[in-house]
C-alpha cells in the first residue's frame, strides 16, 4: 500500500492544482488560496501556482469535522 503523506517518496505523493481543491471541498478557488496563505493548508509553490498534496486536504478536512450539539 502506498502512503500518500509527507514521509512518502515525492513520486509517489500526488498534488492537486487550486481548482481540483476547491472543486473536492466545493468552495472557491480564492477560499483555497486563503487557507494556503494562512498556512492551514500545507502546499508547494511551483512558479505562481501552488500545489496541495492530496494527503493535506484528507488531513485538513478529517481535523475539521465539527460534532453538532447534543440536544438536552
Amino acid at each position: 500500500m502506498t502512503t500518500n503523506g509527507p514521509e512518502a517518496p515525492l513520486g509517489e505523493v500526488r498534488f492537486l492544482t487550486v481548482a481540483e481543491v476547491a472543486t473536492a471541498m466545493r468552495v472557491s478557488k480564492m477560499t483555497v488560496y486563503r487557507l494556503v496563505h494562512a498556512g492551514t493548508l500545507p502546499a508547494v509553490q511551483v512558479g505562481r501556482s501552488f500545489r496541495i498534496p492530496e494527503s493535506a486536504v484528507h488531513d485538513y478536512l478529517r481535523e475539521s469535522y465539527v460534532r453538532g450539539m447534543q440536544a438536552g
